[in-house]
């Protein structure tokens, strides 16, 4: 017995000395190393607010469905695009300038921008995270498609037209 506790105290003086102390330590900087990623990612926008309303177990609010925000919504964003194909290709195949079909593409052009600029500002601004911004953005839209309507009328009438002035673009 004697020599087990002779040999467990001289392995305890061992492992003792073969520790090294916390002195002789260097603790060299450690450095975050991501695998694909070249600088630090900045955000755009700050994060949006983190608040739930209400409590967890509360179901999700459904809005009331309605046409004119679905399947005519829909139908209509379609009918304006299929529309644009004959509206562009029969000036250029005529010859001839139509005021007539110059005002319709002016309209056509017009309202298939306002409704796919619509979309980007749904898709990206949502109304309860960002209220104040979408406003902004809608108005700016607005703005922006009145702008454009006006623009199109005066090259439409005190101008060549539109369809000679894409024409006049075009060769330049």
């Amino acid at each position: 017995m004697a020599s087990t506790l002779r040999s467990s105290a001289a392995a305890r003086r061992i492992f003792a000395a073969a520790k090294p102390t916390t002195s002789a330590i260097r603790l060299l900087p450690q450095t975050r190393v991501a695998a694909f990623h070249a600088s630090q990612r900045n955000q755009i926008l700050p994060p949006g607010p983190q608040v739930v309303h209400g409590t967890v177990n509360d179901p999700v609010p459904v809005p009331t469905p309605s046409a004119s925000h679905g399947s005519y919504h829909w139908a209509f964003e379609r009918i304006i695009a299929l529309g644009m194909i004959p509206l562009t290709v029969a000036p250029f195949a005529a010859g001839t300038a139509n005021p007539a079909l110059d005002a319709a593409l002016g309209t056509a052009l017009v309202l298939h921008s306002h409704i796919g600029f619509d979309a980007c500002v749904t898709d990206y601004f949502p109304k309860r995270q960002y209220a104040k911004t979408r406003a902004l953005m809608v108005w700016l839209l607005r703005a922006s498609t009145i702008t454009a309507a006006v623009g199109l009328f005066s090259i439409q009438t005190n101008d060549v037209g539109l369809t000679e002035a894409i024409k006049r673009f075009w060769r330049a």
